[in-house]
């Protein structure tokens, strides 16, 4: 690590640290932007997830209004419990924004949470590598904004914010390096234990990469730089000390995830085939200025895990800083770190250019492993912005140093780093994300006539049932402060079929009238309905408590659907509120 420089301005340093923050707040406002300008907006391109993290910043202020138990709820799956641990609850975000949910609502939390989560990150980037890694502010500022601007990151702020709020790293790897400082063993290992639980209520995703990326790192260091062995000692005692910390404060909460009620064991296999295209890397973003979804789509499952696509020229560029730079140990131990990293995201099967190539990748052999069989293969190149990012500050640095003894080829290596720097990153400039327009929430929700139906535990069942494709009815149980309570849900649940191991879905485990429904939505026709069928629809209105079935007109399927429930339950719908609402009391009591 470099010793920062003491400036011969302060007052110049103050306010170039002023404009290199004011960058990352107006770049992230330039990220956000098409949902800042109209609030009906929401992220055209993953509207499930928005509705789900607007329903997790309810939930965060529940906890904080009425002392809500924090890790698990029963505002949606009803009767069973939702594992909030073990899905992305976020607490360590949703509560210190409750007062901006309960006074504005969980859309604009969900939305600074966004917004603020990508300029924090470019923040503290900023702040480590001018103040510990690097010591100048050019190049520091430089490797910040790739660190939270890269197409990885503006691919995952389509509602993805737990993924793009990587501001905690930053300070978990100060804390770490802190360890190392000799007398403040205690000091700094408690303080490295804080930030590690801060993570893990954020991302335990983020949290183990940062952890095994810091290690490969930590050891480069201890191999390559034998004068740091001596603070082995110190470094031992507050690792060991943030060990501590840690797993106390964070072990009821993980006990809960892993053993607790809606506990689950691993992804499914379709989402563990989730892996990078070995074509991504040397590909355009769709949310670059050089990209679109054309090229794009056929080597990434979705639009929010492009977890790649650098493009061939910063490909070229950081091959050759490592090669140029590959007598410093950080430098060999974050390109260690990377290929590991880069290997991993391959998944089982190494694709090229949407193909199947049939050859095996590492990360079969640990796919089923414990806790790694919960890790989305493809999202190891996301840790491959961070790196590439410490690269880039590191090779600015390095030509800004040769340019200062050389003062006669001062211009030219400048202009050589410019124009070399401006054929990487120009192409992947990040363009705002992609806004639709959201159908305004039912008076039925908004006015509270939904509440004599819920009276004594009973649920809102809304058709669609809300799943992984449809999560409008999470945004309106979010605007109820979560009071509205819903039977079924998008979140990972465990399968608790026969033979099915607990893996997890993004529902509860289907039953016949929400199989039944879903065929309809699917096919918008209605299919012939049996006695059986009717006996079903009864017995899971009664398992799902039901107070009510709701249906939005304005949806596609709306008339099959509502044909489909009219003929199944035998009670005819009242339009009240702005949608089909069938009182199912006198059938299930």
């Amino acid at each position: 690590m470099t010793t920062p420089q003491p400036d011969a301005d302060p007052r110049r340093g103050r306010w170039t640290d002023a404009l290199a923050v004011l960058s990352f707040v107006l770049l992230a406002c330039w990220v956000t932007a098409r949902l800042w300008v109209d609030p009906a907006n929401g992220v055209r391109d993953n509207r499930t997830d928005q509705a789900q993290f607007e329903w997790m910043m309810a939930h965060g202020a529940r906890v904080v209004t009425d002392f809500a138990y924090p890790f698990t709820s029963d505002r949606m799956n009803v009767p069973d419990v939702v594992n909030l641990m073990a899905n992305t609850s976020v607490l360590s975000i949703s509560l210190p924004l409750s007062p901006i949910t309960v006074w504005f609502g969980p859309r604009w939390s969900f939305l600074i949470f966004l917004t603020l989560g990508l300029a924090a990150t470019g923040v503290a980037w900023y702040f480590l590598l001018s103040r510990v890694v690097v010591g100048a502010r050019g190049p520091a500022w430089l490797g910040a904004g790739f660190c939270a601007f890269a197409p990885a990151m503006v691919s995952h702020a389509n509602a993805h914010p737990n993924i793009v709020s990587q501001f905690v790293v930053p300070l978990i790897v100060w804390r770490t390096l802190r360890l190392a400082q000799p007398g403040r063993w205690l000091r700094n290992g408690l303080l490295l234990g804080l930030v590690i639980v801060w993570q893990a209520f954020l991302n335990l995703e983020i949290l183990l990469m940062t952890a095994l990326g810091l290690g490969v790192v930590v050891l480069a260091l201890a191999l390559g730089r034998p004068a740091l062995r001596a603070a082995a000692r110190p470094f031992a005692a507050g690792l060991g000390v943030a060990a501590v910390v840690a797993g106390v404060l964070l072990a009821y909460p993980l006990h809960v995830q892993f053993a607790g009620p809606g506990a689950y064991s691993g992804l499914s296999t379709l989402i563990r085939g989730y892996s990078t295209d070995l074509a991504a890397h040397l590909a355009w973003s769709r949310e670059s200025v050089a990209g679109d979804a054309r090229g794009s789509a056929p080597l990434v499952k979705n639009a929010t895990e492009e977890n790649a696509f650098f493009g061939w020229p910063l490909v070229v560029l950081v091959t050759a800083l490592v090669w140029w730079l590959r007598r410093d140990a950080v430098v060999r131990g974050l390109a260690a770190v990377g290929v590991v990293f880069g290997l991993f995201s391959l998944g089982r099967e190494i694709r090229f250019g949407g193909r199947d190539t049939g050859i095996p990748g590492p990360w079969a052999a640990l796919e089923d492993l414990p806790v790694l069989h919960s890790v989305v293969p493809t999202r190891w190149s996301l840790a491959l912005t961070p790196i590439i990012g410490v690269l880039l500050a590191f090779g600015a640095d390095r030509a800004r140093r040769l340019a200062r003894r050389h003062p006669a080829a001062r211009g030219q290596i400048r202009f050589a780093t410019g124009t070399v720097l401006a054929m990487a990153l120009l192409p992947i400039l990040p363009t705002p994300l992609p806004a639709t327009r959201l159908d305004p929430t039912p008076a039925f929700v908004t006015s509270g006539a939904w509440r004599p139906y819920v009276a004594g535990g009973r649920s809102i069942v809304t058709l669609p049932l809300p799943d992984t494709t449809y999560a409008v009815p999470l945004r309106w149980s979010a605007e109820t402060r979560l009071d509205m309570p819903l039977a079924r849900g998008y979140f990972l649940y465990p399968d608790t079929r026969p033979g099915a191991g607990r893996v997890a879905l993004f529902t509860a485990p289907p039953r016949p009238t929400s199989t039944f429904f879903e065929t309809v939505r699917r096919t918008d026709a209605v299919p012939p309905i049996t006695p059986q069928d009717r006996v079903d629809a009864v017995d899971d209105l009664r398992h799902w408590r039901a107070g009510a079935v709701i249906l939005d007109p304005r949806l596609p399927p709306a008339e099959s659907l509502r044909r489909a429930m009219t003929e199944l339950t035998g009670i005819t719908p009242t339009r009240v509120g702005g949608v089909w609402l069938w009182d199912v009391r006198p059938l299930v009591d």
